[in-house]
């Protein structure tokens, strides 16, 4: 179906709801890259006008990738629920933006609406939204998910302490562990990206972690991002694992270039399931996406990135995940190409994600080859904390030696709690105070007895004379 509109006596015309969409997206290069973003100013404000206009009910009728041919589109069509969408099924794109800022949209009425939405509609809206839009809807989100402790409560911001180290070192990756905790860091998880996806190295990075957690009571979870099937041989192998992680994506073809289907992520799920590790919860999958994702493996089916970006949402929504995280400047500035670019791609992401009902997390992150720099990434992190974000990374330095990538640091997690008031997840904070990591008033004190022995428990400490 063609769509045409005339603005200041031009006429622009879009031959379908793809190039609708894509024209509609505020620029970036990855949409540049696949051919599809507006040519012009004017072109992308056409579209979004005319984006405006159409009703939601359209996304469940014209579907961007075929039924028959995608199982991320079944997915998306036959979860639909049609009672929780009825609240808003007579709107169109731009009176839905209307309610979502009403004051009397509130949290539980996002919450019951969740459901009713496709991923396709959450990024139709937020095209047409400013920043301050996305920030402001995105605060009055609330998801909470429980594993060892409780996430996404009011007024909290988790940390995941990301521990990496170029060669698997277990005595680095331990010490940067001790350096985080020390720093009231890794209350969203412990998670590890090892350089090596071997099922042997898994198992040495999942004992660590237990091994810390356990003795000192820690309660937290851990993960070794490892493929999901190396995940899958460990516990096999009787490995102490908490959470399964996996990259996705939002076509099936894009998930096949990462090797999964979502049968083998509900085969995933049943097997951490099965391991009953959760004291408080059981939402036991950590899932990761990034716009652009589908671009480079050549499975985006000529849609824009940041709807293919909203449709891995839902293959992450099937699977009631602790954990949702945008990596958002990761893939590099072929797909977001400066800091400008890279800030309002974490505002869609983190607001699509939670208008989906995700327990969304953002790594606030750059590669050394964009035109960003640390300075941008203080910006979207305070934005970010702002619209309510779930957690963000804790990186020694913010500096990833393993990955080569630059992230928040253990630091900026202290300054965005300290500046907006947040106070980590309630049962980790309780840690924090009891062995001492914190005072009364939930500030970091000099402790150097927090975690006196473990350096040695981790065989830190040189055992020669």
């Amino acid at each position: 179906m063609p769509w045409s509109i005339t603005l200041a006596g031009k006429t622009h015309q879009f031959a379908d709801l793809r190039t609708l969409m894509a024209k509609a997206t505020p620029l970036r290069s990855g949409d540049v890259l696949a051919g599809l973003a507006a040519g012009s100013s004017e072109e992308r404000v056409a579209a979004q006008y005319l984006l405006a206009e159409l009703p939601l009910s359209h996304f469940l009728e014209n579907l961007l990738i075929p039924y028959e041919a995608d199982e991320v589109t079944r997915l998306i069509t036959d979860r639909h629920d049609a009672a929780a969408f009825e609240p808003v099924a007579h709107l169109s794109v731009g009176q839905f933006r209307d309610w979502l800022l009403a004051y009397e949209t509130d949290a539980a009425a996002l919450t019951a609406l969740a459901p009713g939405l496709t991923p396709e509609m959450v990024a139709a809206v937020s095209k047409i939204m400013a920043n301050q839009d996305l920030i402001l809807v995105a605060s009055k989100c609330e998801v909470v998910t429980r594993f060892r402790n409780t996430i996404g409560l009011p007024g909290r911001l988790s940390v995941r302490l990301q521990p990496n180290h170029p060669t698997d070192d277990l005595r680095g990756i331990a010490a940067s562990m001790l350096d985080g905790l020390l720093l009231g860091c890794g209350d969203a998880v412990i998670g590890i990206n090892p350089a090596t996806d071997q099922v042997s190295t898994t198992c040495s990075l999942l004992h660590l972690m237990d091994e810390l957690i356990t003795r000192y009571e820690i309660p937290t979870q851990s993960c070794v991002l490892a493929h999901v099937t190396t995940q899958i041989h460990a516990i096999e192998e009787g490995a102490p694992v908490d959470l399964v992680f996996q990259s996705v994506a939002g076509s099936q073809a894009a998930n096949k270039s990462f090797g999964i289907d979502l049968a083998l992520l509900r085969e995933a799920r049943e097997a951490a399931l099965s391991l009953r590790r959760g004291t408080l919860g059981s939402n036991v999958m950590y899932f990761e996406t990034g716009q652009g994702s589908a671009l480079s493996a050549g499975a985006h089916h000529g849609i824009d990135q940041q709807t293919m970006e909203a449709r891995s949402y839902a293959v992450a929504r099937e699977f009631s995940p602790l954990l949702v995280n945008t990596v958002v400047g990761f893939i590099g500035p072929e797909y977001l190409y400066d800091g400008k670019q890279i800030t309002r791609a974490g505002l869609e992401d983190h607001f699509c994600g939670k208008l989906l009902g995700l327990p969304m997390g953002c790594d606030v992150c750059y590669t050394n080859h964009a035109e960003a720099d640390q300075d941008d990434m203080d910006n979207l992190l305070t934005l970010l904390g702002v619209a309510g974000c779930n957690y963000i990374m804790g990186v020694p330095g913010a500096d990833d030696i393993m990955l080569g990538y630059q992230s928040t640091s253990f630091h900026d997690a202290h300054y965005l709690r300290q500046v907006l008031k947040k106070r980590p997840a309630p049962e980790f904070e309780a840690w924090l105070a009891k062995t001492g990591i914190v005072n009364g008033r939930g500030q970091l004190v000099e402790n150097a007895r927090a975690l006196a022995d473990a350096p040695r428990l981790l065989k830190l400490e040189s055992t020669g004379s």
